[in-house]
């Protein structure tokens, strides 16, 4: 590996020294992961020259990144005080984080355009003086911890991530055996089914996985993905693991992956990594709690994080000799992706979706519809049965409205099951508007479980926002997630208070499937009450306490550690259409009717046989576009 890691340094620097100019110093060139890393004395001469580095990009056809030599940066506690020396008070600066690995400090205030300058003459100053490059972040509204502790893991295991970013750049651009003549897809979980997402995606040269989901409320046999068959083994073997999102039904086993010697690289949205490694961390919780084992621990989720390449929407990079990936809004949840692959030298081109929403909502704009080239499509059909058509988010909030103002008036309480990311963050902005216009008696609202914590990340990352709650969160007036009607319930002696409390108020508390967490609490307590309502405003997957309660069970058993507890249920059952983050019959129907360009076959997955099976049928019919409804253990020859 050193010799062709030689050999592909001696090019890239030969290519490099014939576009930049004399005057520019270079000081190292290297290959980290999917990038070419320039490291340079003249960091000016990039960021004034700017085509420089797009010339230096479409050369090698390769992502390039300029960083400053490391000789030339400042010292951190030298280079801080420095830094508030320039920047006045009313900048706000809140927190300087140093990422040595990468030459780069992030500066979080109150007020970036003061922190920048007038025609940025105060980040230039910066730059100049310290040598480091600034990254200026607003400060987030809400503290996350997860932010902070995956940024102070990254920054302490900074020689593991380099030494993995190094074997990585030679496994990507190792030189091919050949040229790429096939690709197949082999279904390893999420098909004809909801839950356990996986794709495994293989060509003459490579192996890639998109997804590694666990499946609420299986047995131990469908648990997880087929991991176990021989065209993924060894583990070892795989090229990169794309992750769409970070619901566990699509993330939850990633960290199984590096228990079973997996040593590759992730790649997902900035984001999905903050939040799938919050998720994974609380089922991690949750099982002990039970009394369960758990499929791994905390240890391979931090090798997990040390591995994760975050990308951007509309970022592409290479992932394997001839495999290019780009992400693409999907609108989900807070950086959803449909991912974009692109094969050999344009040999062929597939998209997943993972989960899509076809809609504008509170959080995110519709998910992305034009491609530069596509051929297959692999599509999710969670609500494309004939009749799963959902109501709009106007029709889902006077539908919780007269909910909760029944219960309330009635002297009850609401308890809403939510999942922490994604239906939290839009029943809350609901539930703010609805109390604040007065349309429903204001009450506490009780926020338990990660919903805080989740709802932090979101703060933490805008730009995933749509450009509405973007321009809410940051003026404390109008934040929906700093209302004072919220009251987030942080400790047990706070939970057993509010579940003695008398009086009205409505509790958003997970998981949101009822398979655990603090949720089943509130409903040891307060199932048995008819004056009070347990209100869904999400999909309750097949085995789970949740889907029983909606099919009418009237008691159901819940274990926790060695006790086992049968809880009555007398509480109203209610069920509010319409916020979901999945697109809907209509949605799915109109998303394919509208994409640019048609895809040539599309693959159904992710939903009950019969939904998967009616989409398909009436995608062919009304576009004349081959469909396929594959089984797990399925594999299809794409090209």
């Amino acid at each position: 590996m050193g010799s062709t890691r030689n050999k592909i340094l001696n090019e890239i620097n030969q290519k490099v020294r014939d576009i930049l100019p004399v005057r520019v110093i270079v000081s190292e060139i290297d290959i980290e992961g999917p990038e070419i890393v320039i490291y340079t004395r003249n960091l000016d001469e990039f960021v004034r020259n700017k085509y420089i580095v797009r010339k230096i990009a479409q050369v090698l056809k390769k992502r390039v990144v300029i960083r400053p030599d490391p000789s030339e940066l400042m010292s951190p506690h030298k280079a801080e005080k420095l830094i508030n020396e320039i920047i006045p008070e009313d900048g706000g600066v809140t927190n300087i984080t140093f990422l040595d690995d990468v030459g780069e400090v992030i500066i979080e205030a109150s007020s970036p355009s003061v922190v920048i300058g007038k025609k940025g003459e105060r980040l230039n100053k910066i730059k100049k003086v310290i040598g480091w490059a600034p990254n200026i972040k607003r400060t987030p509204p809400i503290h996350s911890k997860t932010v902070m502790e995956i940024r102070a893991h990254l920054q302490n295991d900074k020689e593991g991530r380099k030494k993995f970013l190094r074997a990585l750049g030679e496994r990507i651009y190792r030189e091919p055996r050949g040229e790429m003549k096939w690709v197949r897809a082999t279904f390893l979980g999420g098909y004809k089914e909801v839950g356990r997402s996986s794709t495994l995606f293989s060509t003459n040269e490579t192996k890639v996985l998109v997804d590694c989901g666990l499946n609420p409320g299986a047995s131990n046999d469908d648990f997880s993905p087929y991991l176990a068959v021989p065209e993924i083994l060894p583990i070892e073997s795989l090229d990169a693991v794309i992750v769409t999102h970070a619901h566990l039904d699509h993330s939850g086993l990633i960290p199984l992956l590096y228990k079973y010697n997996y040593n590759g690289p992730v790649y997902c949205t900035p984001a999905t990594r903050d939040l799938m490694a919050l998720l994974q961390l609380d089922g991690l919780k949750v099982t002990l709690g039970e009394g369960r084992n758990t499929p791994y621990d905390s240890s391979n989720i931090r090798k997990m994080i040390t591995h994760t390449i975050p990308l951007a929407y509309g970022e592409t990079t290479d992932i394997a000799p001839q495999i290019r990936l780009t992400f693409h809004n999907a609108g989900h949840i807070l950086g959803s992706s449909i991912c974009h692959f692109h094969f050999g030298d344009g040999l062929h081109n597939v998209a997943v979706t993972g989960d899509v929403k076809y809609e504008n909502t509170y959080l995110f704009n519709s998910s992305t519809k034009t491609f530069p080239r596509l051929e297959t499509l692999i599509i999710e059909s969670t609500y494309g049965g004939k009749k799963d058509f959902q109501p709009s988010r106007k029709q889902a909030s006077n539908r919780l409205k007269e909910i909760l103002e029944r219960t309330i008036n009635r002297g009850g309480k609401a308890l809403i099951p939510v999942f922490a990311v994604g239906r939290s963050q839009e029943v809350m902005i609901t539930l703010e508007e609805l109390m604040r216009t007065g349309r429903v008696p204001t009450v506490p609202i009780y926020v338990d479980g990660m919903i805080l914590e989740a709802t932090a990340i979101h703060t933490a990352y805008p730009d995933f926002l749509n450009d509405n709650l973007k321009r809410k969160i940051f003026r404390k007036t109008d934040n929906p997630f700093l209302a004072e009607v919220f009251k987030h319930v942080a400790t047990r002696d706070q939970r057993e208070k509010i579940l003695i409390d008398p009086d009205p108020c409505v509790v958003l508390a997970t998981s949101g499937m009822m398979t655990g967490g603090p949720v089943l609490e509130y409903l040891k307590s307060w199932g048995p009450n008819q004056k009070n309502a347990l209100v869904f405003v999400g999909y309750q997957a097949s085995g789970t306490i949740g889907m029983a309660i909606q099919r009418g069970q009237k008691e159901v058993t819940i274990h926790q550690k060695d006790e086992k507890y049968n809880i009555e249920i007398n509480l109203g059952i209610e069920i509010v259409d319409g916020f979901s983050g999945h697109s809907d019959r209509g949605q799915l129907l109109s998303y394919v009717a509208t994409m640019k360009p048609k895809p040539e076959r599309i693959i159904i997955g992710h939903g009950e046989p019969s939904k998967s099976k009616e989409l398909a049928t009436s995608i062919t019919k009304k576009y004349g576009i081959k469909t396929i409804v594959p089984n797990n253990l399925d594999t299809v020859r794409l090209v």
